[in-house]
């Protein structure tokens, strides 16, 4: 029986688990994504999100316990100088997972494995997106509006025009 055994193993002892997890967390932080079978992924995910969580904060003892899990130098100066910064506001979810299908030796189900924050694609739209206040109904509309508003359906009775000839 598993009662209480919520870990994916992964088909590794727990040593190789660890060293394989750290090295695919300090690939990520580098490379910002990789691509993986989706099982290592979820399993990564649950790894690198305390880590990420700890780097909001630069203190000497987050990078000590970082260091611990990371085991390389460089993957926490990354994590810690150009990761952190990016994602100081977001309060977690600093990973998403993508599923690509199958691979053709094995068909295992592959995914991508990337930091939300550096992804161009998904944040262009929301990086020039600005936060508004709600406005009432009534007064207060802008001018620029007003008249787009009136010409709406002026457009719309002209159209109604052409279909009735």
């Amino acid at each position: 029986m598993r009662h209480g055994k919520k870990i994916n193993q992964l088909s590794r002892k727990t040593a190789h688990r660890h060293s394989m997890l750290a090295n695919m967390a300090s690939s990520l932080i580098e490379h910002k994504r990789i691509n993986t079978t989706v099982a290592k992924a979820k399993a990564l995910k649950q790894f690198v999100e305390p880590l990420v969580t700890k780097s909001k904060e630069d203190t000497t003892h987050n990078r000590r316990l970082v260091f611990a899990k990371l085991r390389q130098k460089d993957a926490v100066a990354e994590l810690f100088r150009t990761v952190a910064p990016k994602v100081g506001d977001r309060p977690g979810g600093y990973t998403r997972i993508i599923k690509l299908g199958n691979r053709l030796g094995d068909n295992a189900d592959m995914a991508m494995i990337e930091l939300v924050d550096f992804n161009e694609l998904y944040n262009a739209g929301k990086a020039t997106k600005k936060k508004s206040t709600r406005r009432s109904r009534r007064g207060g509309g802008s001018s620029a509006a007003a008249p787009a508003a009136k010409a709406a359906p002026a457009k719309a009775e002209k159209e109604a025009k052409k279909e009735e000839e």
